[in-house]
């Protein structure tokens, strides 16, 4: 019977975890008794641990990843509570050939910081920084030292609460890990205000790839700081903290909300939103979210209801913002309501969402309105489809493309993200959607978009656009410029290769879509 219960699979919502085997490889076994002896036992939980598979799937958000047959799972997961437990986990996954992974608020959209895409893939380990979750706030100088398994509604509400006025320009999605949204740029209805998350970010601490703790920007030196602030994460390094620069928001801010169905003109405002949103003072933001027929302008202005409805009237009349589509409140309430809406919040709201799958664009001439309306009835059956237009312009196109490594700057009108949700119901058990509504609608858009690379954000992750090729136990660095040089553009993604072959030339740090080392000849 022992030789059975080897064998046997365990499934928690659907998600395959194989029970330990005797088979494992002695540099699995040497790994774990290896970091045993650094980091507390429950800080590491392997796979035959209780709390092993509810750990795993805890901050999981897209059920496409706890479906069978769509990971490898980690040799383990370490839940570190200070950095020398992230120095023992690099040092042994070194030292035994195992890689590790890290998670922080489990976004990921290809979920690379939780699984590998490959079956029988190489070990791994995961870094789950959920426990380093700290914000400390300096009002008197406008700052803030973040860890990178805080969450952002974290983030918010302690700015906001030590420091009133002051306010960070990141994402819309309260859940969204900091250490994440970071490493990708950051999004959100503030960066025509103050630029991108990462724009914002002064000073770092991380763990290298040979488990050295570098305290600062000056011990890592400038190269490896500008590849952290929107290389991707997972690539360089383990960043366990980041000093940010906090920025002014008044006291009551504006945030309203409208509807526009086809008959009632929703494919003309669209159209004129091209052009119109990322000329708008810098203190709004209106991004657009098209669904079911529809559109769904979501707008904030710093500031109040009074001064923003005349400028609406003034430059966007088709949308009709009166007086009473205005709801103001504070900028640490916004942050909470764009997210939660009038619902209660509370941190078991975490749950599990629908399959899910996302790509992205970047468009810099305006579509037509004859090409609009073709979006707007474009079929979508068996799965329900929307499309999130965040406007750039503002100080979005006053910060050089080489800035940081994310390039999409003064060209850009506004980014597209596509989003495809369904029940997980395919033929056969399959999780793929059927029919493919999002594979379509972005191929029809491909004569729209940018070109030369058709670009798109990292923080999107999309495999669809290209995959890792290991050459030689090395990244091959033609197979990452097929997906880098479309979310870095070729310059910043060569220096990004660059740095990596300065700080892990051995491409210790690897996974479907890590930047690779640029060759040396």
């Amino acid at each position: 019977m022992a030789s059975i219960a080897l064998v046997l699979t365990v499934c928690f919502l659907g998600f395959f975890v194989p029970a330990p085997s005797l088979a494992s490889s002695s540099n699995d076994t040497d790994f774990l008794r290896c970091i045993s002896t650094s980091v507390p036992s429950q800080l590491v939980q392997a796979p035959n641990s209780p709390s092993f598979k509810q750990l795993l799937v805890s901050s999981i958000r897209n059920a496409k990843f706890v479906a069978p047959a769509t990971a490898s799972p980690p040799l383990c997961i370490v839940t570190p509570t200070n950095a020398s437990h992230v120095q023992a986990a690099v040092r042994c996954g070194r030292r035994h050939g195992v890689r590790v992974r890290v998670r922080s608020g489990g976004h990921d959209y290809e979920g690379l910081s939780y699984r590998s895409v490959y079956p029988n893939s190489e070990a791994f380990a995961v870094i789950d920084l959920a426990k380093l979750h700290a914000v400390r706030v300096d009002p008197r100088k406008a700052t803030a030292w973040v860890d990178s398994g805080a969450a952002l509604g974290e983030l918010y509400y302690h700015v906001a609460t030590a420091a009133p006025g002051l306010g960070f320009p990141a994402g819309v999605c309260s859940t969204v890990g900091v250490g994440g949204i970071l490493s990708g740029g950051g999004m959100g209805l503030m960066m025509r205000k103050y630029g991108l998350s990462a724009d914002n970010v002064l000073d770092a601490t991380i763990v290298d790839a040979y488990g050295n703790l570098l305290a600062d920007k000056k011990a890592m030196g400038d190269d490896l700081f500008w590849a952290i602030r929107g290389g991707g994460g997972g690539n360089f390094g383990i960043v366990l903290s980041w000093k940010v620069r906090l920025v002014p928001v008044p006291p009551t801010v504006t945030f309203f909300k409208l509807a526009k169905t086809m008959d009632q003109g929703a494919v003309n405002a669209v159209t004129k939103w091209q052009t119109l949103a990322p000329a708008l003072p810098d203190d709004l933001s209106v991004r657009v979210i098209v669904e079911n027929r529809r559109a769904n302008f979501e707008a904030l202005y710093l500031g109040r209801c009074n001064a923003v409805v005349p400028t609406m009237r003034s430059r966007f009349p088709e949308l009709g913002v009166t007086h009473a589509d205005c709801k103001e409140m504070s900028w640490l309430q916004f942050t909470a309501y764009i997210y939660f809406g009038d619902t209660t919040i509370n941190r078991s709201m975490t749950t599990l969402g629908p399959f899910i799958k996302n790509k992205s664009d970047y468009v810099q001439k305006a579509l037509t309105n004859e090409t609009w309306e073709k979006i707007f009835l474009w079929p979508n059956d068996a799965a329900s489809g929307q499309l999130v237009l965040e406007p750039h312009g503002g100080r979005m196109g006053h910060i050089a493309a080489n800035d940081t490594p994310f390039p999409h700057r003064s060209s850009v009108l506004y980014n597209i993200q596509y989003v495809e949700h369904w029940n997980g119901k395919g033929p056969g058990g399959d999780p793929t959607p059927t029919p493919n509504w999002i594979g379509s609608l972005y191929d029809f858009m491909a004569p729209f978009v940018s070109k030369n690379p058709r670009a798109a954000y990292v923080n999107y992750r999309d495999l669809d656009i290209g995959m890792n090729t290991v050459v030689g136990g090395v990244t091959s660095y033609e197979s990452g410029k097929v997906w880098g040089e479309r979310y870095f553009g070729p310059a910043n993604f060569r220096r990004l290769a660059e740095v990596k072959r300065k700080v892990d030339a051995g491409d210790y740090f690897r996974n479907e879509q890590s930047v690779p080392p640029l060759p040396s000849n």
